[in-house]
């Protein structure tokens, strides 16, 4: 009778431990997706030149139409409606926090060292670009960890065309 108790106690922990590899396995999953889907994010807003200032030969991003493909590229790779909700089908469970969005332009002198404190996040830029930080809580599938909330942080530079100066 005793080894019968002692297999049901084995099974209900390897069971436990199979469930903990599995959660485990899941959220670095998570985390890379979300990752790779911030990193497409903020290298499409980037990209957003302002032919204004081109014009003038001055390479800079255009602010708004950087945010605005930002979050679409975002809300696109993360399947998030407009207010950053996961959508039905989508991989996670809870709404996509845009901490920081903020665009360093021609006004900085480069190479430019970005420090954001809050977020413990440090970047060189050698050109005008994007940084990004989103916070995404990981849905566990077995209760077996504890709750996940991650910091993801993004940078993108503008990719250079010829003959740019940036001071």
């Amino acid at each position: 009778m005793y080894k019968l108790l002692l297999y049901l106690l084995l099974i209900v922990f390897f069971m436990t431990m199979f469930a903990l590899q599995i959660d485990e396995e899941v959220s670095m999953n998570t985390l890379f997706r979300v990752k790779h889907g911030l990193n497409r994010a903020t290298h499409a807003a980037a990209q957003q030149i302002d032919v204004h200032k081109l014009a003038q030969g001055i390479t800079s991003i255009e602010i708004q139409s950087a945010e605005d493909k930002a979050y679409d590229f975002l809300q696109a790779n993360l399947q998030l409606d407009v207010n950053n909700v996961p959508q039905q089908g989508s991989f996670l469970d809870t709404p996509v926090d845009v901490v920081v969005f903020e665009v360093i332009n021609e006004n900085h002198v480069f190479p430019y060292n970005y420090v954001n404190n809050e977020c413990n996040y440090e970047v060189t830029l050698q050109r005008p670009g994007v940084v990004m930080i989103i916070r995404v809580e990981y849905p566990r599938i077995y209760q077996v960890l504890g709750p996940i909330t991650w910091f993801i942080k993004g940078t993108s530079e503008l990719y250079p065309t010829g003959n740019m100066s940036y001071n």
